[in-house]
């Protein structure tokens, strides 16, 4: 198990993060955490900050009590927060946000009125910061980033066939997309560290169609590396079906039941992974409490399809899945982004 104490190579590496963020002298940043957040994280902001000449000062929420039928370790939205207004309004009204709780402002129901605010939002993923350190952000990615998103936004449709059998198609009509880098420079933006995906929120009714999850490809929800093939039926969103034989597809059958709640099997965001520095294999060299798996999303030329909630199409829901999939297409219209596995282009 790795140590989790202060190292001065650390509150660099978050300096140097902050400072992309344009971190200005005097500048005052909100530290948001909860009592469940990851301690060092908590204060290598602090310290970072004060190293910077901000003016930092916490927030700390106490984590909700669950209210959920299985154990979480993974939402896709976080509820932290609970809408407790003096918190909303004290974080909309502060100009650079540190966001260290366990599951990430990405996707809570109060992010779009702290950004409305004016606050530019970097949330530090709850990983152990020696992963930090080696996934620090790197200038190439932006660029590609930013042509990646370009991209998908300028597209009426999304396919993603692989080897293994699956044919997904995602209509892009109404759908949202963003992606990420690793750091935020303008007021209203959210970003992650680390980063590196090209991403989109499907709106209602637009994705159909075959997934299927190969062997070494990743639950990470459950933190497992695939022993057997999973495939997924997805209709109008929803997967209506979940085929496979083994414990990794009775787990992911039992997990789905346990929450009864259809959004739940609803999609969440669909993309492609953009980071030339994250690893496939990383998660087989941490403990499970020292990962989070922020990394195995990023890994370039990876699928990533998630279920659970999604704003742009009016669902939210606490059941969460993140898949990373491996030696897949994705074609946007006709221009294939990502050959099997592989970036291609501009990209790459």
């Amino acid at each position: 198990m790795l140590q989790e104490r202060l190292e001065g190579k650390w509150i660099d590496c978050f300096a140097a993060v902050f400072e992309r963020c344009k971190l200005a002298p005097g500048e005052v940043a909100a530290i948001l955490s909860e009592s469940q957040s990851r301690p060092i994280n908590v204060q290598l902001a602090e310290l970072a900050l004060h190293r910077l000449g901000a003016q930092p000062f916490h927030i700390v929420v106490p984590t909700p009590a669950q209210s959920s039928p299985v154990p979480v370790r993974s939402t896709g939205a976080s509820d932290v927060i609970q809408n407790i207004r003096p918190v909303v309004g004290a974080l909309a009204s502060t100009s650079f946000v540190v966001d260290c709780t366990v599951e990430g402002l990405l996707h809570a129901p109060e992010l779009p009125e702290i950004l409305q605010g004016g606050a530019r939002v970097l949330m530090i993923s709850n990983e152990h910061p020696e992963a930090l350190e080696r996934l620090a952000p790197d200038d190439a990615l932006e660029g590609k980033v930013k042509l990646g998103m370009k991209m998908l936004r300028e597209a009426n449709t999304m396919t993603i066939p692989s080897a293994a059998g699956s044919n997904l198609a995602v209509d892009l009509t109404g759908a949202v997309a963003g992606g990420g880098w690793g750091w935020v420079t303008r007021p209203g933006i959210m970003s992650h560290w680390p980063d590196g995906l090209c991403l989109c929120f499907p709106n209602t009714g637009t994705v159909n169609g075959t997934l299927v999850l190969d062997r070494g490809d990743v639950n990470l929800t459950f933190k497992r590396y695939l022993d057997a093939p999973i495939t997924l039926r997805i209709e109008d969103d929803y997967v209506a079906a979940i085929e496979g034989d083994g414990v990794d597809a009775d787990l992911m059958r039992s997990y789905f039941a346990a929450w009864d709640d259809r959004d739940a099997y609803a999609t969440s965001h669909i993309g492609w992974g953009m980071n030339q520095g994250a690893r496939w294999d990383a998660m087989t060299m941490y403990d499970r409490r020292d990962f989070n798996g922020t990394e195995l999303r990023a890994f370039a030329g990876n699928v990533v399809y998630s279920t659970g909630a999604n704003e742009v199409a009016g669902r939210q829901t606490l059941g969460h899945f993140d898949l990373p999939i491996r030696n897949c297409t994705v074609q946007l219209d006709d221009q294939a982004v990502v050959k099997d596995g592989v970036l291609q282009g501009e990209l790459a």
